[in-house]
């Protein structure tokens, strides 16, 4: 008895070990190309939401999508993506938790001849085959420029950051650009959020009672705004500081509803950009020449846009 449990134990071994590129049918025969993807978290909508339209294009597209979450944690994402490498999966996806520190890794699988495609956030100092995302810096600019509206051009403004991930930087860039051209506009401090809800929250604790002259956060995320939110409410400074966030999740869509601090939001399209992005991968796994980046548009959602869009339907 030993000996056949044995045997059937290297047997299981062997199989799992010997599997293909491609997922088999019984015959052997190639059916799936393999998509391995580490994305940044389960936590937040966009993800999920993403994550939702990238298994339902997959599906339909006849690939076979293995999905990860990171949860905001460099080393974990890592080794997920050596162990896509590993699997010679025929092509990744990756929404770098660090986009600097992932570079190493990615430029592992691509010279492993892997196709890697970026997903929302770009990785930097590495070649992918292509980079799928919001248009962040068109995002950034029409919030800068209505926050400047509403303040009447002049104000002291604070931002909410995290500046380890491109589609951020990207954001900050764009909302800069747009309260620069407004002199009297001052950004006068930036904090590090981490797109975390409570660390946003304590950083906004921090910067009111720091700064009894701050109008205006811009938080990078809805969690970051959503955390100022909670602080700016706490100190009762709901009529005196505006917040504007991104990412247009219902939570903080509510809030813009109800005339809370928090006044605006650019709504990305997270199923559009998990839609394109297998859509992408199978055009490139067939022979298609994509194009390395691919700008998914984005929208400026205000109190006034949601309640006529209540109104409508």
């Amino acid at each position: 008895m030993k000996f056949i449990f044995t045997v059937l134990v290297v047997f299981a071994v062997v199989s799992n070990c010997g599997c293909s590129k491609k997922d088999k049918t019984k015959e052997g025969t190639p059916t799936r190309p393999i998509v391995g993807a580490s994305l940044l978290t389960q936590t937040h909508v966009f993800y999920q939401d993403l994550a939702d339209a990238m298994k339902e294009t997959a599906e339909q597209g006849n690939l076979n999508l293995r999905l990860q979450y990171a949860e905001f944690d460099p080393r974990k994402q890592n080794d997920q993506i050596e162990m896509f490498v590993l699997q010679g999966v025929q092509s990744l996806v990756v929404a770098p938790t660090d986009s600097s520190g992932m570079a190493p890794v990615i430029k592992l699988a691509m010279d492993k001849k892997i196709p890697v495609f970026t997903v929302d956030i770009a990785v930097k100092d590495a070649t992918v085959v292509c980079h799928i995302a919001s248009d962040n810096y068109q995002g950034g600019v029409l919030l800068g420029k209505f926050l400047a509206e509403q303040l009447n051009g002049k104000g002291k403004v604070a931002i909410i950051d995290h500046p380890m991930v491109t589609s951020v930087q990207e954001r900050v860039k764009g909302f800069e650009d747009a309260v620069s051209k407004f002199p009297e506009i001052t950004i006068v401090q930036k904090v590090p959020g981490e797109g975390q809800r409570d660390k946003a929250m304590r950083a906004a604790q921090d910067l009111i009672a720091s700064r009894s002259d701050l109008d205006a956060i811009f938080g990078i995320n809805d969690d970051s705004a959503l955390g100022a939110l909670a602080a700016v409410e706490s100190a009762g400074l709901q009529g005196k500081i505006k917040i504007v966030g991104f990412d247009a999740t219902p939570e903080a869509c509510q809030a813009i509803r109800e005339g809370k601090a928090l006044i605006a939001d650019i709504a990305q399209f997270p199923k559009e950009i998990g839609k394109s992005t297998m859509e992408t991968i199978a055009e490139y796994l067939k022979g298609v020449q994509v194009p390395p980046v691919k700008y998914i548009p984005v929208k400026l959602i205000t109190r006034e846009i949601l309640l006529s869009e209540g109104t409508k339907s």
